[in-house]
């Protein structure tokens, strides 16, 4: 008699849910999250987009240079010309907030203006909302937010 037997333990259901999970899996990103907190951390990010657009706006800040550096954080994307891996720390130092937090308390300490700051935290909040999340060395495509792409379908996991 097996283990499995001696407490009770279906072993063949156990290898069925197993192969289920396993499957679900190659859904979703190595350490990813997905269903409900993946929802919550997009709506995080609109939240830190919309407090970093009320802020900007109220603080008095020209909406030119808020177009005209909106996408600039996204030229860390040239990292992936040296490889995935290279352009996955580039990219994650810039989709972080924890540089543009930084830069903000610096430059609010010194009495000038956060203006470039709060532009870089709200395009790393308008990226999360839209599913952009910190990149795996893996490929671009691999986040921590989930897999960007086409979701496979049942029929091409089996």
């Amino acid at each position: 008699m097996d283990a499995g037997h001696e407490v009770g333990i279906d072993l063949t259901e156990v290898e069925s849910f197993m192969a289920d999970e396993s499957e679900t899996a190659r859904l979703v990103s190595p350490g990813s999250v997905d269903g409900s907190v993946r929802v919550w951390l997009r709506v995080e990010g609109l939240a830190v987009l919309a407090a970093a657009i009320f802020i900007y706006v109220r603080s008095g800040h020209s909406w030119i240079l808020l177009v005209v550096l909106f996408l600039a954080p996204d030229l860390s994307f040239f990292g992936y010309a040296m490889g995935p891996r290279i352009g996955a720390v580039s990219y994650n130092v810039f989709h972080s907030y924890i540089f543009p937090l930084a830069l903000a308390g610096g430059l609010w300490l010194a009495g000038d203006s956060m203006a470039v700051a709060l532009i870089w935290i709200a395009h790393i909040g308008f990226d999360r909302l839209l599913g952009y999340g910190l990149k795996y060395p893996s490929g671009f495509g691999d986040t921590h937010l989930g897999r960007l792409g086409r979701p496979a379908v049942e029929s091409e996991i089996r």
